[in-house]
């Protein structure tokens, strides 16, 4: 990814190298490490989270207070930035905060490309189990322990370089990713050489939307779970990743998902941007194309304090529409479930009235035409009300907990979500350790047998004894102990 007027030093064969040369070089500059941040609100770097084949550095975000149970965003920057970057223009921040999720921002530097660029186009480093690709899903597996995040609805995302790594992934990982959105990026497994990265960049490839899918669905064999929601967002006058590459994202994932390529719906939104929604078989959103009228190469921000506005501008953070704010409802982030299709406005004044050791009440602000409202414990339905009132019961003492809650008209449609409050329950939550079984085990909260490793008091079969598996335990009770690998 680079930038067309930079004193015209560049011509189109390091543009391809801008997207695909791959040399050995310096290391970028990283901000301090720590080794295991906190849900602080600041950006801050972890430094392990695996073998890392891929020779990746690891960031992550996260709000004071996240609660458990919520969504995970991964965010891939393009060719010539970092994570640091990234965090600061994109806008993901303004809504990890509002809604309630934690991001990771892997990056890659000169070491790996010239010109920090993910290897979308290198299948020993972006298929399901090798190199980058490889990172990346340890990079999720690290957080998702760490926050507790809910592993259904973990997401990624990527620019230019990390648009072309985000498809892949999606492709090499439909069992990890629920959605993905791909900004100005490529279609997945569009090149699987360097030598053939700027034909994908640069002109159509001419293959059928059979083709395209069947390079999806040769990257995982066999997969036969529920496909990733893709949203593709494309300017119309970018010259570093020719338009026709949003197109043959469309092409790839309706097929994928079964569906053909006349979009169920098409509405103008701001900044020129055209959405083209291609619905699956349940009418829900499986699909969507953002086409932006007279963008460049970028990624698509729209800087201001209104709802739907975030980022600040930059090389390659273009001043159009908020992609982030729309890319975060169509997965559902807001609470809503994605794909809401109501006009009501979203509920003001949501508010904690109260908490127990197992429950939580919640107040709002009426809305003018809504029927009931839906509540929303971590993006997911939890109950409705037909008042402006509602508590949520069965909840584990001590934790914290992350509520929306949407109008609902008269027709059934839902509208927008409200911003997301936390409530904490009194008491004190589970204590829970992550460490290998062999610490575990010297920690007094396992024990091991024939070579095996058991947890005290369920007694649950940990595997081997050594220190190649990592597991979560939760002391639901003085000295009982269970797994909690998917969350605490």
């Amino acid at each position: 990814m680079l930038h067309s007027t930079w004193r015209g030093m560049f011509r189109r064969t390091a543009l391809a190298a801008a997207l695909g040369a791959v040399v050995t070089g310096l290391g970028v500059v990283a901000p301090v490490a720590t080794s295991a941040a906190a849900a602080t609100g600041t950006l801050q770097q972890v430094t392990t989270f695996g073998s890392n084949p891929g020779n990746l550095a690891m960031y992550e975000y996260a709000p004071s207070g996240l609660a458990a149970g919520a969504p995970l965003v991964v965010a891939l920057h393009g060719c010539t930035q970092s994570a640091s970057d990234y965090h600061a223009h994109s806008g993901w921040q303004k809504f990890a905060d509002q809604w309630g999720f934690a991001v990771v921002y892997p990056q890659t530097s000169s070491a790996n490309n010239s010109l920090s660029c993910f290897s979308w186009f290198d299948s020993a480093k972006d298929t399901r189990g090798k190199g980058e690709a490889a990172s990346v899903k340890q990079m999720v597996d690290t957080a998702v322990a760490q926050y507790g995040s809910d592993r259904t609805r973990v997401f990624v995302t990527g620019l230019s370089a990390g648009g072309g790594m985000t498809a892949d992934l999606l492709a090499d990982y439909p069992d990890v990713f629920a959605g993905g959105a791909v900004d100005s990026g490529l279609p997945a497994q569009c090149a699987t050489t360097q030598t053939a990265a700027s034909g994908c960049q640069y002109s159509a490839q001419n293959l059928t939307p059979k083709q395209w899918g069947d390079k999806v669905r040769n990257s995982y064999p066999g997969y036969t779970g529920p496909w990733p929601r893709v949203a593709i967002w494309q300017g119309s006058s970018d010259t570093t990743v020719a338009p026709v590459n949003g197109t043959e994202l469309r092409d790839q994932w309706t097929d994928v998902w079964g569906i053909g390529q006349t979009a169920s719906s098409t509405r103008t939104l701001t900044g020129g941007t055209t959405e083209s929604v291609y619905d699956d078989s349940t009418g829900k959103a499986a699909v969507a194309l953002f086409s932006v009228s007279g963008m460049a190469h970028g990624l698509a921000v729209n800087p201001g304090s209104g709802a739907d506005q975030c980022g600040t501008t930059g090389t390659y953070y273009l001043n159009y529409i908020c992609s982030s704010y729309h890319t975060a409802k169509f997965w559902g982030l807001d609470g809503s479930g994605g794909g809401g299709t109501g006009s009501l406005p979203a509920p003001s004044g949501l508010t904690v009235t109260g908490t127990t050791g197992t429950g939580a009440s919640l107040s709002w602000n009426a809305v003018s035409g809504a029927a009931s409202y839906n509540v929303y414990r971590g993006g997911s339905k939890v109950g409705s009300a037909t008042s402006t009132a509602y508590t949520d019961t069965g909840l584990s003492a001590g934790t914290a907990y992350s509520y929306t809650v949407a109008a609902v008209d008269s027709s059934g449609a839902v509208g927008a979500s409200s911003a997301a409050v936390t409530a904490t329950t009194t008491g004190s939550a589970p204590a829970c350790y992550t460490a290998n079984n062999y610490q575990q085990v010297q920690a007094g909260r396992a024990h091991q047998t024939g070579g095996y490793t058991y947890a005290n008091g369920s007694g649950q079969n940990m595997g081997l004894y050594n220190v190649a598996i990592t597991h979560t335990l939760k002391e639901t009770s003085t000295g009982y102990f269970v797994i909690a690998d998917s969350g605490c």
